[in-house]
């Protein structure tokens, strides 16, 4: 165990004021692999917190096992997409042509585009809205011959 790294970890949550609860992640170091454990309240948060540590200085590789706890009051399934829809038409980087199904908080992507980058905008639009407990992004990107 690096107990080093570990601390330099938990400082990086704990200053971080995207983090709601830094102290619901435990976290292990070991070889410049930090494994996050824990519940967090949203998507969000959890790339935040996946993040913050992947830019510390020693970290090679961060294993995500933080869980989304989505709390009682978030938006119902149908509500969820309609917002994750009106958020993707109001992107000009992606096409219209964007499907979105919700089951209990979590969103998929289907469709298909012509850049990668349109996929990527997709999913970080999706990313950014409450409510959302994950994403599984089916977008396929499809070049012209």
């Amino acid at each position: 165990m690096d107990m080093q790294l570990e601390h330099q970890v938990r400082l990086a949550l704990e200053q971080n004021p995207r983090i709601s609860n830094p102290k619901d992640i435990a976290i292990s170091a070991d070889y410049h692999t930090v494994t996050l454990r824990g519940t967090v309240p949203s998507f969000k948060q959890r790339r935040v917190a996946v993040e913050a540590v992947r830019n510390i200085r020693g970290v090679q590789y961060v294993a995500d096992e933080l869980e989304v706890g989505l709390l009682a009051d978030n938006r119902a399934d149908d509500e969820l997409r309609g917002v994750a829809l009106q958020t993707l038409l109001w992107d000009a980087d992606v096409p219209q042509r964007i499907d979105v199904t919700v089951r209990n908080g979590w969103v998929t992507l289907r469709g298909e585009v012509r850049h990668q980058f349109q996929s990527d905008a997709a999913f970080e639009d999706v990313a950014r809205l409450e409510g959302v407990g994950g994403i599984t992004n089916e977008i396929r990107v499809v070049t012209a011959a």
